[in-house]
């Protein structure tokens, strides 16, 4: 002990401390405080009582301390227990684990004490379980950082190689500066410099007549404009016009823009043969085509169309509601069109085309909705299936597995119970299907399937759907 010269510590200078006192600043100085004897029995156990993890130990007592030490502990306190032995009191503190009977296992780490005449010794412990939990989170949160550098290199390596392969010429330009932050090798070839020279740079100087603040915010309104526009621009040192397709994304709190650029020949040359192809299916084509504005006004179809619908010329249908030829009217168009907005395309629905005359055509279309415009499209590619209807309403022969799995239930429920739950199985997949596609309008899923909205409701409580999509009715 450490007097720092002070005489207090003296012979007979301390009083005596009662036994009461004595283990009541042991317990208070230590986690754990075990007397031990010269022969290693365990002859008291002191707990500090702000520590509740311990549990009882007062089992102990009397007992070998070697029988609660695991394995690879008990050579250390044999090691103690020698140099006790000789006088000597290790300089060190030494951490032992616990065990006992196998049930739990803890860290303490001790400081040995000469305690008595008879050769005992004492034992302050620090519990060194917050340590090692502390420590274990210290290792996985490493291992976390670890997982996220080799993923971050990893999606680096993807993305040097896309850049590296893609055809595309492809620039990233920042949004606050306006520089060039990365580009691939052909877009460097097409602004006629290396990649390494254009890097850093102000994209704009690499275009006649454009000012760095003027040229980014004309990116960014072409970026976020409904119609997805692109800028025609001229290359400063090749004279080449250029058309830039931007867009804008975040990362890392910085907006950038992804630029793809195209020469106007390029651009040409490239759509030429497949203009006067699109064009040729549409004014020859078996299939009718039909483009609309956004709201469904017709602005074009050709013959096939024309066909359908018994018209002798376009002006006949152009400016009409396209919703005025389908047999669902306004609840066919509906549908069609919010699907189509939602989800860009849709595809195989079924309805029937009708004419001024009142006369129906079982009819499939496709729709695709154009936004890359300043005047939104809906473009309808519709196939006659008069001829495939009245091959399903015929008499279909089954298939020998469609046979042989109905053949299974007979003699597990009779003909009724048979026939019954297969038409529910269909009629319960019809009134999903009737649902999804009228996004829950209840008024329109009952028309499309032809029943009233009564029994549609009963339906649908019967097979369980009247919550599945909201409580609420769309009407």
């Amino acid at each position: 002990m450490n007097t720092s010269g002070s005489s207090f510590w003296s012979s007979g200078s301390v009083p005596l401390i009662d036994a009461e006192v004595l283990s009541s600043i042991i317990t208070v100085a230590s986690d754990i405080a075990l007397v031990v004897s010269r022969g290693g029995k365990v002859l008291s156990v002191l707990i500090n009582p702000n520590e509740t993890s311990f549990g009882k130990l007062s089992h102990w007592e009397g007992r070998p301390l070697m029988d609660f030490l695991t394995r690879e502990s008990r050579p250390k306190i044999e090691a103690v227990m020698e140099l006790m032995e000789k006088g000597e009191t290790p300089s060190r503190s030494v951490e032992l684990n616990h065990t006992d009977n196998s049930v739990w296992e803890f860290p303490v780490r001790y400081s040995f004490h000469p305690f008595g005449s008879d050769g005992s010794f004492l034992m302050l412990g620090r519990d060194l379980r917050p340590i090692a939990e502390t420590q274990q989170q210290l290792v996985q949160a490493q291992m976390s950082l670890e997982q996220g550098y080799e993923a971050r290199r990893e999606f680096d390596a993807r993305y040097r190689l896309l850049l590296r392969t893609v055809r595309d010429n492809i620039v990233f330009v920042s949004v606050n500066d306006g520089k060039i932050k990365d580009l691939n090798d052909p877009a460097a070839t097409l602004l006629q410099s290396s990649r390494d020279d254009l890097i850093g740079t102000t994209f704009a100087q690499e275009f006649r007549d454009k000012r760095p603040e003027e040229f980014t915010e004309a990116l960014i309104n072409a970026s976020i404009s409904e119609s997805n526009a692109s800028l025609e621009v001229q290359s400063r040192r090749g004279r080449q016009r250029v058309m830039i397709t931007p867009q804008v994304f975040r990362a890392a709190g910085e907006r950038i823009l992804i630029c793809r650029l195209t020469t106007a020949d390029e651009t040409t040359a490239r759509f030429d043969n497949l203009s006067n192809n699109l064009a040729a299916v549409f004014e020859k084509g078996s299939d009718a085509f039909v483009f609309t504005s956004a709201n469904g006004t017709i602005e074009a179809c050709n013959d096939a169309f024309l066909d359908l619908v018994d018209a002798a010329h376009a002006v006949d249908v152009r400016g009409r509601s396209f919703a005025d030829f389908l047999g669902r009217g306004q609840i066919d168009m509906s549908v069609l069109v919010e699907n189509a907005r939602r989800t860009g395309q849709m595809r195989m629905y079924s309805t029937k085309l009708l004419n001024d005359f009142g006369a129906k055509t079982p009819v499939e279309m496709s729709v695709t909705f154009f936004e890359d415009r300043s005047e939104p499209t809906l473009g309808f590619v519709i196939r006659d299936i008069s001829r495939v209807d009245a091959m399903r309403k015929a008499p279909l022969q089954t298939s020998e597995e469609s046979s042989r799995n109905v053949m299974e239930l007979v003699g597990s429920a009779t003909l009724k119970e048979i026939v019954s739950e297969t038409t529910d199985v269909v009629e319960k997949m019809c009134i999903e299907t009737a649902v999804s596609l009228t996004r829950n309008n209840r008024v329109a899923a009952a028309e499309m399937l032809g029943l009233s909205r009564q029994s549609l409701y009963v339906k649908l409580r019967k097979y369980g759907l009247l919550n599945k999509d909201g409580d609420g009715d769309s009407e």
